[in-house]
C-alpha cells in the first residue's frame, strides 16, 4: 500500500512540476516568435511544438538511458499521440467561444502528421521483417532505420522554412532574447525533473500491478507529459489564436513520431518494440488521425459536440488499455 500510494503522489507531483515547467515555456517562446516575427503556423507548429514536446523527447531518453525502458518511451509517444489528437482540441473547443481550423492546416500539417504515422508505421514493419533477428513479436530498430524518419522530419521543416521566407514580419516586440532564452532553459530542465519522477512512478506501479511497460507509456506517461501541449493549445485557444492552438497539436505529433524515437534507437545503439502490440495501437492512433482530420475539416470548425466526441473516444481507448492490462480480454496479441 506505501509504494502504491508512494507512486500515485509522485505521478501527481510531477505532473505539477511539468506543468508549472511548461507554463514559462509557452510565455518566453510567444515572446520569441514575436520578437523575431516568425508566421502564427511555423509559431505553433514548430517552435511551439517542439518546445512543449520536450516532455516526450525526455521521457525516451530517460526511459532508455537511464532505466533501460525502450518500449516505455515509445508507448509514451504513441499514447501522448493519441492524447494530443483527442483530448486536446476538445479541451481547447470547451473552453473557447469557436476553435477555427483553416485549408492549410488541415490540406498541409494534418496530411503530412497522417504521413508521419505511416513512415513510423513502416520503420516498425521492417524492424520485424527486414532486420536480422527482427520477428512479428519483436521489431528490431537500427540507426540506420532511424534515418528515415528523421529526414521526413527534415522535409516538414522545409516547408515551414519555404512559409517562413514569404511571411512580411509585424512590428517586433521589445524583448530582451537573452533574458527568453534563460527562461526557456530552465524551463525545459524543469520539465526534465518532472519527467524523471513520471517515469519513475510508471515503472513502480508496473511492478505493482504486472502491467507491460509499453501500456504504461502508453497511458500514464503519455497523458503527464502531454500536459504542455495542453496548457499552450487551451490557452491559445481561450486567446482566439485557434492556428497555435491546432498546429502545436500537429506539429508536436510529427515532432514526437518522427524525432523523439529515432533519438531513443540512436541513443540506445538499436531497440526492440513488441510489433504485435504495437499494430494495433498504431491502428488506433491512425483511425483517431482521420477522425480528427474529418472533423476540423467539416465547416473548418470544431464544435463543443464533436469536442465530446473526442473526449467519449479517448475514454473508450483507456477502457481498452486498461482491460486489456488486466488480462479481461484479450485483443492485443503479445502482452
Amino acid at each position: 500500500m506505501v509504494g502504491l500510494l508512494g507512486s500515485l503522489v509522485l505521478v501527481v507531483v510531477a505532473t505539477l512540476v511539468i506543468w508549472k515547467g511548461s507554463e514559462h515555456f509557452a510565455r518566453a517562446a510567444q515572446r520569441l516568435s514575436k520578437y523575431y516575427g516568425l508566421p502564427v503556423a511555423v509559431h505553433g507548429a514548430v517552435v511551439v511544438a517542439v518546445g512543449s514536446s520536450f516532455p516526450e523527447i525526455s521521457s525516451i531518453v530517460i526511459s532508455t538511458v537511464v532505466h533501460g525502458e525502450f518500449s516505455l518511451g515509445v508507448g509514451a509517444i504513441v499514447g501522448s499521440a493519441i492524447f494530443n489528437l483527442l483530448v486536446i482540441p476538445a479541451l481547447s473547443a470547451l473552453s473557447s467561444e469557436k476553435l477555427g481550423a483553416t485549408r492549410n492546416l488541415v490540406h498541409k500539417d494534418a496530411q503530412f502528421y497522417i504521413i508521419s504515422v505511416l513512415v513510423l508505421f513502416i520503420v516498425f514493419a521492417l524492424g520485424a521483417t527486414y532486420v536480422p533477428g527482427g520477428t512479428n513479436s519483436a521489431a528490431i530498430l537500427t540507426p540506420p532505420l532511424a534515418i528515415l524518419p528523421l529526414a521526413t522530419y527534415g522535409i516538414y521543416i522545409f516547408l515551414h522554412q519555404q512559409d517562413a521566407s514569404d511571411h512580411v514580419a509585424a512590428e517586433s516586440v521589445d524583448v530582451s532574447p537573452l533574458r527568453e532564452f534563460g527562461t526557456l532553459s530552465v524551463a525545459l530542465l524543469v520539465i526534465a525533473v518532472g519527467v524523471e519522477g513520471i517515469v519513475r512512478a510508471a515503472l513502480s506501479l508496473g511492478g505493482i500491478f504486472g502491467i507491460e511497460s509499453f501500456l504504461l507509456g502508453l497511458t500514464v506517461i503519455a497523458a503527464g507529459t502531454s500536459l504542455p501541449d495542453a496548457f499552450v493549445s487551451v490557452r491559445a485557444a481561450q486567446n482566439d489564436d485557434s492556428v497555435t492552438s491546432l498546429t502545436n497539436v500537429l506539429g508536436s505529433n510529427i515532432f514526437n513520431l518522427l524525432v523523439a524515437i529515432p533519438v531513443g534507437v540512436l541513443l540506445a545503439g538499436s531497440a526492440t518494440i513488441n510489433f504485435l502490440v504495437a499494430i494495433p495501437t498504431m491502428g488506433f492512433l491512425a483511425f483517431a488521425t482521420l477522425v480528427f482530420v474529418i472533423f476540423t475539416r467539416t465547416d473548418l470548425e470544431l464544435t463543443d459536440l464533436e469536442a465530446y466526441g473526442f473526449l467519449g473516444l479517448y475514454v473508450l481507448f483507456l477502457v481498452w488499455m486498461v482491460l486489456e492490462s488486466f488480462g479481461l480480454i484479450d485483443t492485443v496479441r503479445g502482452i
